[in-house]
């Protein structure tokens, strides 16, 4: 059987790869656009900053080596240019000579991923304006960040790549100053989980501006200033990270079903032609939660689908469950990770969507590099199925994240997972690990032991006509009276069962066992406001 690869960086070179394991008979060729193959494009920032040193780093295979260890073909600077569906024809043009060949094959796989999108604006062509997507973008990039030329950079998105490369121009002496027409960082994330996040890289020195459009790029030959919607800002490089959009405008013509130039394909990774198959990022996968066709185009759904679309190939007749958008991400001191749905998007995917927000220890507190979690956490009320989690922290955010879609993924509700045996040593985790603290508290929440007002709810004024009391371990908010959790076994002077009082601490736990306490001495009034302080800067006008 001959197959025909349009594409060879992540999902291209994963379908290869597996279909020669499967089957060494296969005639497996790749067509590839550019001259690198299979390469760390999730790395890129980190070789501008130095992490990564040596260029090499970033290519996981060569074509000649890739060749050697798989058996597939590799043909670089071979641009697909058409798709004859009826004829199961290939058309490619060689990007250095011009030359056109024909490639004829019995399936076909649509591997070509996606290009940045570079906005059509004033000064755009200038020098020193770059994308980020290859090993040569990075490359370029880092030679002019080592150049000392550059002191001031704009980042153009507030996406993981957008991030992580203000960080590492950050971490080269480079003042970064990151924009994005959004409301907020990281559309993955809720309003609150993302304002808490830029809230963070400002103190890290990594400032963002949201609702901000770049209107036109100045300079005399290259950037020197950038003029958006709000102001200018002096600058000497312009990095684009403003989003993707899928290589698929040689197929518009084919009849292959598409939503927004990204290709439709059924759970086997098949198009609405049996024959030719898509993967990666010019593809849509299905969102394991509401079985709708979603747009994933992260490395790791490239390379599951990847084999998955081999296996198939092969004979096999596996379908993909389904994605969570799963992602993480290192900003500054901090990490970041989210998976499943926010909780804008389960109210309006109909769920009865209830949340929390914690702040826990993420190992013992005694233990030297002790920080903690904040873990925002979304189930459904009625069926208390799993539906998403957000989380922040210095430590091991992924250890949450990978739990969290395993649970979801094996459709396990709250009650699954309250008692689960998990790792525990004081060097990686409490007795009661985080994350089982965190579901815990929410059927806490969803039993109404535990009452509280939300951060955003707190923000929305909400709260307001309610009295803070301040439950931290001393005195922390100004203006508040301040009330010792351990000094109350009866009735508070000054304050009615009726009265409503809004008990807030560090992080939530101390005003929680006060509401407990109070709720026994008969008030039936009182809030917590979730994440306490850590979490939300609450004063007393």
């Amino acid at each position: 059987m001959r197959i025909i690869v349009l594409g060879g960086v992540a999902a291209g070179t994963k379908v290869a790869a597996k279909l020669m394991r499967e089957d060494r008979s296969n005639e497996v060729i790749i067509l590839n656009k550019g001259e690198n193959i299979s390469y760390a494009g999730c790395g890129l920032p980190y070789y501008v900053g130095h992490v990564i040193e040596e260029k090499e780093q970033l290519i996981v295979n060569t074509p000649i080596k890739y060749e050697k260890l798989t058996g597939a073909q590799v043909f670089t600077n071979k641009e697909a240019i058409k798709v004859d569906k009826e004829k199961k024809k290939v058309t490619a043009i060689d990007c250095k000579t011009g030359e056109e060949t024909v490639y004829t094959y019995d399936k076909l796989v649509i591997a070509t991923g996606a290009s940045p999108v570079r906005p059509s604006i004033e000064g755009i062509n200038l020098k020193n304006v770059f994308v980020m997507r290859t090993p040569e973008d990075a490359i370029m990039l880092r030679e002019l960040a080592d150049s000392q030329e550059v002191k001031r950079a704009v980042v153009v998105g507030a996406g993981y790549i957008g991030l992580e490369l203000a960080e590492n121009l950050m971490n080269l002496g480079i003042k970064p100053f990151v924009m994005d027409m959004a409301d907020q960082v990281l559309p993955g994330f809720d309003q609150d989980i993302a304002e808490y996040i830029e809230t963070k890289l400002a103190e890290n020195k990594i400032p963002v501006l949201t609702n901000t459009e770049v209107i036109r790029i100045e300079g005399d030959k290259k950037v020197e200033k950038v003029i958006t919607n709000k102001r200018a800002f002096k600058a000497d490089m312009v990095i684009l990270c403003a989003g993707i959009r899928p290589n698929t405008a040689f197929l518009d013509s084919t009849g292959l079903e598409m939503v927004k130039g990204t290709l439709l394909t059924n759970a086997k990774g098949q198009t609405n032609d049996e024959n030719i198959y898509a993967v990666g990022d010019c593809a849509m996968v299905s969102n394991a939660i509401t079985n709708k066709a979603v747009w994933s185009p992260m490395g790791s759904t490239a390379n599951i689908n990847g084999r998955l679309v081999a296996q198939n190939i092969a004979g096999a007749k596996l379908n993909y469950k389904g994605t969570l958008g799963t992602a993480i991400c290192k900003l500054a001191e901090f990490n970041v990770g989210r998976t499943g749905l926010t909780m804008e998007d389960a109210v309006k995917e109909g769920f009865n969507a209830v949340s929390v927000i914690t702040v826990v220890d993420d190992k013992a507190h005694y233990m030297p590099g002790a920080s903690s979690f904040i873990i925002k956490m979304i189930a459904d009320r009625k069926s208390l199925m799993l539906l998403g989690v957000q989380v922040i922290g210095k430590g091991a955010v992924d250890k949450i994240i990978d739990m969290t879609v395993t649970a979801m993924m094996c459709h396990a509700t709250l009650n699954d997972l309250e008692d689960m045996d998990l790792a525990y040593a004081p060097p990686f985790s409490t007795a009661i690990h985080p994350f089982t603290q965190t579901v815990n508290i929410l059927k806490n929440k969803i039993n109404g032991v535990f009452d509280t007002f939300t951060p955003q709810e707190y923000a929305s004024k909400k709260a307001e006509g309610y009295q803070i009391i301040d439950t931290c371990l001393v005195p922390s908010i100004e203006g508040a009276p301040y009330v010792d959790l351990t000094s109350v076994n009866g009735m508070m002077s000054g304050f009615e069962p009726e009265d409503p009082l809004l008990l807030v601490c560090n992080k939530g736990k101390r005003a929680y066992l006060l509401q407990n306490r109070l709720k026994y001495y008969g008030y039936q009034n009182t809030k917590v406001l979730e994440g306490g302080i850590s979490f939300t800067n609450v004063t007393v006008e």
